[in-house]
């Protein structure tokens, strides 16, 4: 355990065990917090210690299995040439774009790759969050030096989600002098963001320009042959032939699903559930009844709406759905509606927050990763999301 700051308590563990604890016990933690009368009410997990390259990464996040299409082939190039020449290619090299579209499987494609083929070099992949985290730690206990060690004597740092460092001004403030000190001394940075650099208004003005010292390039969402190339290999790495997922009803699926490869991966998933609980082939019809098509242009439906509709669903009031409770159904009624809301309008994550009792862009993210989670593992969970998502879809009417 890290120790308490204000209402959050924070706990650390090392990757292999923290998340699967993240996943399962958060809730469960916060409701015993609860019940024992603390004055705490949320619940923060850290690593230990960031992951080196090789280290704890996922291994399956490779240059090979990255399926290039037509919004994402630059980045792909662009990184590759980072990871065969560090330094020489784009320094810093700052990947752009929404959650889902592969930014962090080319950060630890690279981190592979020099794994692999580089090993003498000192590598590290964090993401911004890890990285404050390690930082707040560090100043908790004394071990600066140690911090800065870890962080400034790297021949490559790959660094995810930097728009979590906005509002941090002592965690900017010590990132600023990290990535100065690795410029300067010719290692190579990769980062990536939801947002282009000038995009992070909330960011300090020195680091968003350097952030655009090198290549900035943007991942877009892949077009339908990319998203039916993507659904082949997943079929195949789920190990269903050819006769258990035909080719009719992939090609509804990609054509239903297009904003981006992990809704895609998540829509797969509860299609293959439902084909396995039902005894049912995984074909058109299936895919017609379990995901709801993207149909004609439609209004935004308002947020206020989304939040009525879901609280009710889930016997709560509006106002739990927007507090702070971290009880078990308010705190899930909120992930599906924070998750519904991000679908249905064109609201960026610190919008959205602001709608959710002021809650910051970070916490709004991990709302949407906590949800997607759970669809994916549990076909109960996905199949009741299934069925808010087509009822909000219906509260919007056809743009005139």
């Amino acid at each position: 355990m890290l120790g308490a700051r204000g209402s959050t308590l924070h706990l650390s563990a090392p990757d292999s065990i923290r998340s699967w604890v993240e996943r399962r016990y958060t809730t469960l933690i916060g409701e015993a917090l609860e019940a024992a009368g603390a004055a705490l009410s949320d619940v923060s997990f850290a690593p230990l210690e960031a992951p080196a390259a090789g280290d704890g990464l996922n291994p399956s996040y490779t240059f090979e299995r990255f399926v290039i299409g037509e919004g994402n082939r630059f980045a792909h190039a662009a990184a590759l040439a980072a990871a065969e020449a560090p330094s020489e290619a784009y320094n810093p090299l700052f990947l752009h774009g929404p959650p889902g579209l592969g930014k962090t499987h080319l950060l630890v494609a690279i981190a592979n790759y020099l794994a692999a083929n580089a090993p003498g070099l000192s590598v590290r992949y964090t993401t911004a969050e890890s990285f404050t985290n390690e930082f707040v730690d560090a100043l908790r206990t004394k071990g600066g030096e140690g911090f800065k060690h870890r962080y400034r004597d790297l021949d490559v740092l790959l660094v995810d989600d930097v728009q979590f460092l906005e509002g941090k001004p002592n965690t900017e403030e010590e990132f600023f002098h990290t990535f100065n000190a690795l410029f300067e001394g010719g290692s190579q940075l990769v980062l990536s963001s939801d947002r282009t650099p000038s995009q992070l208004s909330t960011l300090a003005e020195r680091l968003r320009d350097r952030f655009e010292w090198g290549l900035t390039v943007a991942v877009e969402p892949p077009n339908l042959a990319t998203r039916l190339t993507v659904l082949r290999r997943l079929v195949r790495e789920a190990g269903l032939s050819g006769s258990e997922a035909d080719g009719d009803a992939l090609a509804e699926l990609a054509d239903r699903i297009n904003a981006n490869v992990r809704q895609l991966h998540g829509a797969l998933t509860r299609v293959i559930a439902h084909a396995s609980l039902t005894s049912r082939p995984l074909d058109s019809e299936l895919i017609a009844e379990v995901i709801p098509p993207a149909g004609p242009a439609r209004r935004e439906t308002p947020v206020e709406e989304i939040q009525q509709h879901v609280a009710s669903a889930f016997g709560i009031s509006r106002a739990e759905l927007v507090g702070s409770s971290r009880a078990a159904t308010p705190l899930r009624a909120r992930q599906v509606a924070i998750l519904l809301t991000r679908e249905s309008t064109g609201l960026s994550l610190p919008q959205i927050g602001r709608l959710y009792g002021g809650r910051d862009h970070s916490t709004v993210l991990n709302a949407l990763r906590r949800i997607e989670i759970n669809i994916s593992e549990d076909p109960v969970i996905a199949e009741r999301v299934d069925r808010l998502r087509r009822e909000v879809h219906n509260l919007g009417g056809a743009r005139p």
